[in-house]
């Protein structure tokens, strides 16, 4: 006979109320993610401007690009290890960090002050990776958890990213100063995540956590009484084993996880950079004008489908299709690259179909850290999502510091071509480094019911 799972209340319910409050209350902050980190590229030139600087140099031009990159990375460890004290213990520090440094913004006197911001910034961005699909992925129903922590996160971050381009549209139209400008553009990342912050304080600790890790099944319980209705059949049992032994079990999946993020991040920031060089300018468009016309058209759509599709077809066949399309649309574009130079229709169309597959299959999964979460048992899953979430800032620093030089090196087509194989090594990653994870409990993916934990408790005795 099966085993009865601890949280079947949670996993079986219905997608109501609690669920779709959880939704916004993690989502605006994944908003404030994808603006604070889209906005930069939008008013650089103007920042520049701003400060009197003529031509960046190559330290300048990776710092100011991965400032919060590599903040992100920094704050997704730390909060990945605070995390395993508590979810709800640190929620709404985050967004609080993020709202005061993109504040901070205004007042930057050089640019070296501005990315020193954009750094502690980061770490806020970083905490956010980590606590928001974790919580997310602890209180969701079985049948939706893909669909809820994509539209939380996959759908919300590119939807950040659209309003950061519109809103520097409406002030350039507005007849506000350049200097002024970029300062708003950047300081309205405070804006929505002010918005959350009395939500994500007011937010119940996750179950999972209260019984696995605080061993307070009582409070537990309760807290699956007020989102379910009802309470679990029998207390859950706390998880006693050691972090390491759990760590040790689980790595070769979080790895795998990190990995494929990783690559996902590659893809998808190279684009960031390729895109406006050779097609906004071939069109004659200026770049805030390309990035909301691409999010409108292309990027926010994907977004949306993946999320319609990440439950029914599955994590590893959504993500493998995404970067096999990927991996034929960028061989296209650099196979035909002099003809999309000829005819930027040719190459919006192809760019487009790229922007498509990588977030609608990728991007709908690694980028919007389900598969740390899901590929963590409780006992360790913060941190196992801060490994993978470095892994994709590792990817998206690689994309900024280097992918520059590389353009230099083999020019924009080689790029592309480069681009087409990293997605290619996707796709055959996603098929060997991690499992299918749709639709399965947390508790069964990683074996960590109460009678696994038994089985494991008996086996070190």
């Amino acid at each position: 006979m099966a085993e009865a799972l601890p949280f079947a209340a949670l996993d079986e319910q219905k997608f109501k109320r609690f669920h779709w409050l959880a939704l916004f209350t993690t989502g605006m902050g994944v908003f404030t993610d994808g603006y604070d980190l889209s906005s930069i590229g939008i008013v650089l030139p103007l920042v520049l401007a701003s400060f009197g600087v003529k031509k960046l140099t190559g330290l300048e031009s990776g710092m100011l690009a991965g400032s919060a990159l590599i903040g992100a990375a920094v704050g997704a460890v730390i909060f990945g290890l605070l995390a395993q004290n508590g979810r709800k213990r640190y929620y709404g520090y985050d967004v609080m960090l993020m709202a005061v440094m993109a504040f901070a913004q205004i007042f930057a006197p050089t640019l070296w002050w501005l990315i020193g911001i954009r750094f502690v910034l980061g770490i806020g961005v970083g905490a956010d990776y980590v606590l928001s699909p974790t919580i997310m992925a602890e209180h969701a129903n079985r049948p939706d958890r893909g669909k809820k922590i994509a539209i939380g996160f996959g759908v919300m971050w590119q939807a950040g990213a659209m309003v950061a381009a519109l809103l520097s549209l409406l002030l350039i139209g507005s007849g506000i100063s350049p200097d002024l400008r970029w300062r708003i553009v950047l300081a309205f990342g405070a804006v929505p995540a002010l918005s959350v912050l009395y939500l994500r304080r007011k937010m119940p600790e996750t179950a999972r956590f209260l019984a696995r890790m605080a061993g307070d099944a009582a409070s537990a319980s309760r807290v699956v009484e007020q989102i379910a209705g009802e309470q679990p059949a029998k207390p859950p049992a706390p998880d006693r084993r050691p972090f390491g032994e759990v760590f040790a079990a689980h790595a070769p999946a979080i790895f795998g996880a990190a990995l494929v993020w990783m690559l996902f991040d590659v893809v998808i920031y190279s684009g960031i950079l390729f895109g406006p060089s050779l097609i906004a300018q071939s069109l004659g468009i200026k770049p805030a004008i390309f990035a909301l016309m691409v999010s409108v058209i292309f990027i926010l759509p994907a977004a949306v489908m993946g999320a319609l599709l990440i439950d029914r077809i599955g994590r590893k066949p959504l993500t493998m299709l995404g970067f096999m399309g990927s991996a034929i649309s960028l061989g296209l574009f650099a196979w035909l690259h002099d003809a999309a130079m000829a005819a930027p229709a040719l190459g919006l169309a192809l760019f487009g179909l790229y922007n498509i597959m990588i977030v609608s299959g990728p991007g709908t999964v690694a980028g919007a850290g389900i598969l740390g979460v899901e590929v963590s048992p409780t006992r360790i899953r913060s941190f196992g999502q801060a490994i993978t979430v470095v892994g994709g800032r590792i990817g998206a620093s690689f994309s900024a510091f280097v992918f520059p030089l590389l353009f230099g090196m083999i020019g924009e087509q080689g790029v592309i071509w480069a681009l087409a194989i990293t997605s290619l090594v996707g796709a055959i990653c996603t098929l060997f480094v991690i499992p299918e994870t749709a639709r399965r409990s947390l508790e069964e993916i990683n074996n960590d019911g109460d009678a696994g934990l038994a089985a494991a408790a008996a086996g070190a005795d």
